[in-house]
């Protein structure tokens, strides 16, 4: 007799991830799951072993379209290519960390309306720093922190129905934030709105060590699309009581963290370039 459960596709992003993409497979085979899956790995043109790695699993590969980057050029033809009923993405540098994660991602999807978007927890790596500690689990963690902001989503692992993205596919117009962008843009039509869940049960390793550099670019990114999602365009005086309010919080979480002490002159630093750097993509 036939499974009438979904069937799954598990697509998978990498760029020069050679260290993590084989313990994000292994465990991803390691599921202990009623449901079947494939797993499709789009490799954006590694220059370390990344691909040889994959290889080694029984996985699909994906070629990404040529041309620039952006991330919805890449995400809608690999929607498309997916086999599965529901399409899962999983960053290859997001390492699930037991056996119950893909159950637990999809729980939502199996238990309700088609229109639900499902995103999991993300938890530090080993050698996360302090303040990287700190801000995935206001991110994640519970649940109630993120609760209390404007909107919050992850697209590094999570699950939805195909449909959904075959209907209204991600905008290739779009370098950062284009997750946010579908899910905000979904959750708030009028016919058949897209519900978003945070699933805390289904866990992933997933953080980054930005240098100041990084954060930089990240945040001038984000700022420039939260302009074009939200039509955010705050003061640099807002920005600047914000990155206050925020090193004030790292000070806080630190100071009981032994480990954490020698961040603490870098974290005013770090929250000034991430304000800083935001208020000037609002402005791009």
């Amino acid at each position: 007799m036939e499974s009438s459960l979904p069937f799954v596709s598990i697509l998978m992003r990498a760029r020069n991830d050679e260290a993590l993409i084989g313990r994000a497979l292994k465990a991803v085979f390691a599921q202990k799951t009623d449901l079947k899956f494939e797993v499709v790995v789009c490799d954006d043109a590694s220059t370390d072993g990344t691909r040889e790695v994959a290889a080694r699993f029984p996985v699909r590969f994906f070629e990404r379209p040529a041309g620039p980057y952006r991330p919805g050029r890449t995400l809608n033809p690999l929607v498309r290519a997916a086999k599965g009923d529901i399409v899962v993405f999983n960053n290859s540098d997001a390492v699930p960390l037991d056996e119950r994660w893909l159950d637990e991602l999809v729980k939502p999807l199996l238990a309700g309306s088609r229109h639900v978007f499902a995103f999991a927890n993300q938890l530090p790596r080993a050698d996360a720093q302090e303040l990287v500690r700190k801000d995935n689990e206001r991110a994640f963690g519970d649940g109630k922190v993120q609760a209390t902001w404007r909107f919050f989503f992850s697209l590094a692992s999570s699950a939805t129905w195909r449909q959904n993205l075959l209907e209204v596919p991600f905008d290739e117009d779009i370098q950062y934030s284009e997750d946010v962008a579908w899910a905000w843009r979904n959750s708030r039509r009028e016919v058949d709105p897209v519900k978003i869940v945070y699933c805390p049960d289904a866990r992933v390793e997933h953080s980054h060590n930005y240098t100041l550099k990084e954060l930089a670019k990240r945040f001038r990114g984000e700022g420039a699309a939260d302009r074009v999602i939200f039509g955010d365009r705050p003061s640099l005086l807002r920005e600047l009581v914000g990155a206050a309010r925020e090193t004030l919080r790292d000070w806080a979480y630190l100071a009981v963290r032994p480990r954490g002490w020698p961040e603490m002159p870098v974290a005013p630093v770090r929250r000034l370039v991430q304000r800083v750097s935001h208020w000037s993509g609002t402005r791009t």
